[in-house]
C-alpha cells in the first residue's frame, strides 16, 4: 500500500522537564512518596532524559495524579476524538482529499476506553460515508501502530480500490499514576499525549512510498516487564528496568530477517533515553535522530512516537529512498515494516 499523506496533533499545552517538577512539588503529590522515590523523580526531570517538553490533554495538570478513574477516563474520552479529528483533518487536507472519500478507519490506542470507539466519533465529526468500515484496535500498547498499518494493508489486499486512514492515539496523561515504584514514577516522567493520522491505498504517484515487508515478534514470557495493571479502577504502568536490555534483541532480530537495501534509515518508537541508546549500541545502523527529535519534543507518546519519527524522516530536505520503521512495547512485543519509495521498486 501507499502512503498519501501523514499529520500529527498535539495538545496544546506544553511543559517542560523542570516545570513538571514544579508542578508536583506544588502539588503536595510528594508527600504520599518515600524520600527515596521523590530524588527519582527530581532526578528524572531535572536530568538529562533526552526530553525537552511533553503536550498534555488536561486542564488540571496540578490534580492529575490525584484523578479518581472516572475523571481520568473522561479526560480520555475527551481528548482521544479530538486529537484524532484534527490529526485526520490535517491529513486529508495535506492529501487533497475530503472525509466522504475515505473507505475504511484503523484507529488504535490504549490509554483509555470508550464504546463504541474512537472511530465512531472520528467518523460522525468529519462525516464518513454511513457504510465506511471502522475499526478500533487496543491492547497492544505501545507498539500498536504498525500492526494497525498491517490491518490496513489488509483491507487494501481484499478492496484494492479502496481509501483507507489510520490514526495512533494516546491520551498518556490519562493514565499517569503514581506510588513508590520506580518503573511507576520514570513512566510519568516520560509520556506525553498526540496523535498521528496517515491515509493510504493501493494508487501510487511518482514519488509515492510503498509500506510492505511487515514483520513481528511476540515473546509473552517477558509479559510483566511491560504492560498496564489496575489498580482502583486506574491503568498503573508496569514498567521494569531490564525492558531496555529486552527490547533490543527482539528488534534487532527483526532487523536481521527484514535483509534491509544499503542507506536504510530507521524511523523507532521512541521508548526513552536508555531504549534508544541500547538499540543504537544493538542495531547496525546510525544514530535514531528522527527517534531522539520526537522524545526531545513530544517525550514517549506511546504507539502514535514511531509515526511522529518517520514523519520527521519524510519531512527532512533529502528524506530516505528507504525507511525500516519499529515498534514494541506490551506483550512482550516487537513490530516492523518497510517503507521504499515507489521510483525503487
Amino acid at each position: 500500500m501507499f502512503l498519501e499523506s501523514i499529520a500529527h496533533a498535539v495538545p496544546a499545552a506544553a511543559f517542560t522537564q523542570a516545570e513538571c517538577w514544579e508542578i508536583i512539588q506544588r502539588s503536595g503529590e510528594l508527600d504520599r512518596l518515600n524520600s527515596r522515590s521523590a530524588s527519582l523523580l527530581e532526578a528524572i526531570l531535572n536530568g538529562n532524559s533526552g526530553i525537552e517538553k511533553r503536550h498534555l490533554a488536561t486542564n488540571e495538570v496540578e490534580r492529575i495524579f490525584s484523578l479518581g478513574a472516572e475523571a481520568l477516563n473522561q479526560n480520555f474520552e475527551q481528548a482521544a476524538p479530538a486529537l484524532s479529528i484534527e490529526a485526520l483533518t490535517q491529513a486529508l487536507t495535506l492529501a487533497n482529499l475530503v472525509p466522504e472519500s475515505l473507505d475504511a478507519l484503523f484507529i488504535c490506542t490504549c490509554t483509555g476506553y470508550l464504546c463504541p470507539g474512537i472511530s465512531s466519533y472520528v467518523a460522525q465529526h468529519l462525516g464518513l460515508r454511513p457504510n465506511a468500515f471502522l475499526q478500533d484496535i487496543v491492547g497492544l500498547g505501545c507498539g500498536a501502530a504498525i500492526p494497525t498499518l498491517r490491518s490496513a494493508a489488509g483491507c487494501l489486499a481484499a478492496n484494492p480500490e479502496a481509501r483507507v486512514a489510520c490514526i495512533a492515539v494516546e491520551v498518556c496523561s490519562a493514565a499517569f499514576y503514581l506510588d513508590n515504584d520506580p518503573g511507576v514514577l520514570i513512566s510519568a516522567c516520560l509520556f506525553g499525549d498526540g496523535a498521528s493520522a496517515s491515509i493510504w491505498s493501493n494508487e501510487s504517484g511518482p514519488k509515492s512510498y510503498r509500506l510492505h515487508h511487515f514483520d513481528t515478534a511476540h515473546h509473552p514470557e517477558h509479559r510483566e516487564l511491560l504492560r498496564f495493571t489496575n489498580r482502583g479502577g486506574k491503568l498503573r504502568n508496569q514498567l521494569h528496568r531490564s525492558v531496555p536490555q529486552v527490547a533490543a534483541p527482539i528488534v534487532h532480530k527483526l532487523f536481521q530477517n527484514s535483509k534491509l537495501p544499503s542507506g536504510t534509515q530507521v524511523a523507532s518508537h521512541t521508548g526513552g533515553r536508555d531504549v534508544l541508546d541500547t538499540l543504537e549500541a544493538t542495531l547496525p545502523i546510525g544514530p535514531l535522530t528522527s527517534a531522539r527529535e520526537t522524545l526531545r519534543q513530544f517525550g514517549n507518546i506511546s504507539s502514535p512516537s514511531v509515526l511522529f519519527a518517520l514523519e520527521v524522516m519524510l519531512n527532512q530536505k533529502n528524506a530516505p529512498e528507504s525507511i525500516w520503521l519499529t515498534s514494541f512495547g506490551a506483550g512482550f512485543a516487537a513490530h516492523s515494516a518497510e517503507l521504499t519509495r515507489h521510483e525503487q521498486l
